[in-house]
């Protein structure tokens, strides 16, 4: 199967060196600027092109890791050509771009998934079993906390909120969407950020939603923490607590020039980012639904959207619900 990853930032590389894992794989890399397309082939001992046109005609499938305000755009050229798409999360930049992209999948009958890896991390996924399985009897509660320093990307892009919708759509979403996929839809939410009213820049935000359930959670989202990437998990019910601290659990710690940062030894095919890409190229080889629904993407956007607008207004917002 031959993959074309499209850009040569973070999250390519990143995924790149899963399908370096999987027998049957070849991959192709895309960048209009040819200095950071020559270091990954290097790199990889791949090919690619700085001509989109060139990667889509001639892979099988599509690999989205460019910014996201990008994604809709050449996500709809992708699946107008008949191809598979794995996009990044956030899915898209706004509701029309990713409703329009999802149904065109739909439309062409071609698979469509967003990467929502947290829901692959064994924590995370431990807790979301627990949690349905009725291991913590009623759920009542939850809180998450993720972030660390502001992320770097091409043109300093992260800190152009217009682009990277800031720290509430690119960072919570992770967050948003494993507590819609745990604890089912949300009926209103509130927020508040640090730096959203700027528009650009690190930004700091915490947001409370209420499920339909009767759920609350407490999501705190962070570009603003120099002391490192860290992700906290709790979940109380009526017969339990679950509890997660990253910084609490055995890991490598590497630092360098560029930054410190923890890397918890798994075995490569443990791998969450591993374990999503698979369950999406399976899904394309066996013609079945992907792991993750492009709606999932869009519901998850949904809650980020909403969460940015109640930053923005000072108002409780209920988030739109798909598909309708």
């Amino acid at each position: 199967m031959r993959i074309g990853i499209l850009g040569a930032g973070g999250m390519g590389n990143v995924h790149a060196a899963q399908y370096r894992k999987m027998p049957g794989v070849e991959i192709f890399f895309f960048d209009r600027k040819e200095e950071r397309l020559q270091k990954l082939i290097e790199k990889y001992q791949a090919d690619g092109w700085t001509e989109l046109s060139r990667v889509i005609e001639n892979v099988d499938v599509i690999d989205i890791c460019l910014p996201t305000d990008l994604h809709a755009e050449i996500g709809l050229q992708a699946i107008a050509a008949g191809k598979p798409i794995f996009v990044e999360k956030p899915i898209a930049r706004t509701l029309d771009e990713a409703i329009s992209l999802v149904e065109a999948a739909e439309k062409s009958k071609v698979a469509l998934m967003p990467g929502q890896v947290v829901r692959y991390f064994p924590e995370f996924r431990k807790a979301h079993d627990l949690v349905l399985s009725g291991q913590v009897g009623r759920p009542a509660a939850a809180r998450t906390r993720r972030g660390g320093p502001a992320p770097k990307g091409s043109s300093d892009w992260f800190m152009d909120h217009a682009r990277s919708g800031g720290v509430l759509l690119d960072l919570a979403i992770h967050d948003f969407d494993w507590l819609r996929w745990t604890f089912g839809e949300v009926d209103h939410l509130y927020s508040r950020s640090v730096g959203l009213q700027a528009g650009s820049g690190p930004d700091y935000a915490l947001t409370t939603l209420t499920f339909d359930s009767g759920v609350v959670a407490h999501v705190e989202a962070t570009w603003m923490d120099p002391s490192g990437f860290r992700t906290t998990l709790e979940v109380a019910g009526s017969e339990g607590l679950i509890q997660f601290d990253s910084k609490d659990q055995p890991a490598l710690r590497v630092s360098t020039p560029d930054g410190s940062r923890g890397d918890t030894p798994r075995a490569p095919l443990d791998d969450p980012y591993y374990l999503e890409i698979r369950g999406f190229l399976d899904a394309v080889r066996d013609g079945t639904p992907p792991p993750v629904s492009g709606w999932d993407g869009v519901n998850a956007l949904a809650i980020s959207l909403a969460a940015i607008e109640s930053a923005q207004t000072g108002k409780v917002v209920v988030p739109q619900t798909f598909p309708r």
